[in-house]
């Protein structure tokens, strides 16, 4: 399933309201209850991500095959992984 522009637009708008990863993941949960939604830290992944709202990174996920991988396709994405970017020490 392919990840529409205007979904993409609507998430990205939808975060610029919230500070607390917590609270932005179970929102677009449950907005968009047809992606795959997976919570971390950026430090957790070495990707370029798909798109930085303030304080988060958006990876797309791609599951269509039998292994789950990044990328930049919106086409090809059926999930999002919502990374917070945290300080360095």
């Amino acid at each position: 399933m392919a990840l529409a522009a205007v979904e993409i637009a609507s998430i990205e708008q939808e975060l610029e309201s919230f500070d607390d990863v917590s609270q932005a993941y179970a929102a677009l949960r449950q907005r968009y209850p047809h992606l795959a939604w997976v919570r971390c830290d950026s430090s957790d992944l070495t990707e370029t991500p798909f798109c930085s709202i303030r304080q988060f990174d958006l990876h797309l996920l791609d599951s269509a095959d039998h292994c789950v991988r990044i990328t930049d396709d919106p086409r090809r994405a059926t999930g999002i992984v919502l990374a917070k970017r945290v300080a360095g020490p």
